[in-house]
């Protein structure tokens, strides 16, 4: 009997290790699946290589301090829902920011209310980005080079749209897709561009609904400012956005962003529309005068039927407004497609 039980006893004592090494391994794999899951959630960042016209640019991990100069780049970023990496802005006017954003805007420190600030000035946010929207941003006399700023730890993107002759629709949604990646928030750079397109779309629909097909472009100069010369966009995205509301910009052939021309060449292409730029030390309304008050344009179509629209300046970057934009542009095009 004393060996039954021994023996019985042998195999309990069996049966227990067993059951706690099959414990030991569940919980092994159960921490593992655990460390894994916590893994995925706190977001293991992959190293994403961007190109751009200066060649590609990688990011070895998320960018955390972002400061953003002008206000197409801030609206983008705020957009793909990025406020939380945004430590800063330079260069955007809070009196200008869309309805949409200025509970987020008014959280965001504004590091300088100027396009150009000093090293010295951003520094003191501690940014470890800057998302430029212009790259004259890169002088040594401002913010310094790229290559420096690399060195303090600081990596750069700038909105490539924004400084590119001719830009097109194409660009802009490739800077958006950039800053999703860049982000990490693919998705919804995807779902903005699809927005963007389905809106652009609603406008020529309606356009092409009311009037039909645009066969004879209305032409259009677009007054920046100047007196005895004046200055004037050429190849911008302002002149894509003119092009997909049916219009034409007179001097579009240009191959530059900004040109100075001479009063003659606007009279001898004669516009049938004249878009002022609204912003400087000049209001829309002085502006409007120096045109009609100027002799030489009395005969021009866009004087004698006075057709001017008035466009503010942050409705002509390469950012979320375009839609927008290209609607407002056709309006004064087509006044009658969009009575109703």
């Amino acid at each position: 009997m004393s060996k039954k039980y021994m023996l019985l006893f042998l195999i309990m004592v069996m049966a227990i290790l067993t059951a706690c090494g099959e414990s030991d391994s569940t919980m092994e794999t159960s921490a593992s699946k655990a460390d894994g899951d916590k893994s995925k959630n706190e977001g293991v960042y992959e190293p994403v290589s961007v190109k751009t016209k200066n060649g590609p640019i990688q990011y070895e991990e998320m960018p955390r301090r972002v400061v953003t100069q002008d206000l197409h780049t801030l609206e983008l970023m705020l957009t793909l829902g990025l406020e939380e990496h945004i430590a800063g802005t330079v260069g955007a006017n809070p009196d200008h920011v869309l309805p949409e954003f200025e509970e987020a805007f008014s959280r965001i420190p504004v590091v300088s209310r100027g396009m150009q600030p000093s090293k010295e000035v951003l520094l003191e946010v501690d940014p470890d980005f800057v998302y430029a929207g212009w790259d004259t941003l890169f002088q040594e006399e401002r913010l310094g080079s790229v290559k420096k700023l690399n060195e303090l730890g600081i990596k750069t993107y700038t909105h490539e749209s924004s400084n590119i002759i001719g830009p097109t629709l194409d660009d802009v949604y490739q800077d958006i897709r950039n800053i999703g990646l860049i982000f990490k928030v693919e998705d919804r750079a995807d779902e903005l561009i699809e927005s963007l397109q389905h809106s652009i779309r609603d406008v020529g629909k309606q356009i092409d609904e009311q009037i039909g097909t645009v066969e004879e472009p209305v032409s259009v100069f677009i007054y920046d400012s100047g007196t005895d010369i004046p200055f004037t966009a050429t190849q911008t995205i302002l002149t894509e956005m003119i092009r997909l509301a049916g219009g034409e910009n007179i001097f579009g052939d240009i191959p530059k962003n900004w040109t100075t021309v001479n009063w003659e060449d606007v009279v001898e292409r004669n516009p049938k529309v004249i878009v002022i730029m609204d912003y400087g030390e000049m209001t829309a309304e002085q502006k409007k005068d120096v045109l009609f008050s100027n002799p030489a344009l009395t005969g021009i179509d866009a004087i004698k039927n006075d057709r001017v629209a008035v466009m503010p300046l942050d409705y002509t970057f390469e950012g979320v407004r375009i839609p927008t934009t290209i609607e407002m542009l056709a309006k004064s095009f087509y006044p009658e497609a969009f009575e109703n």
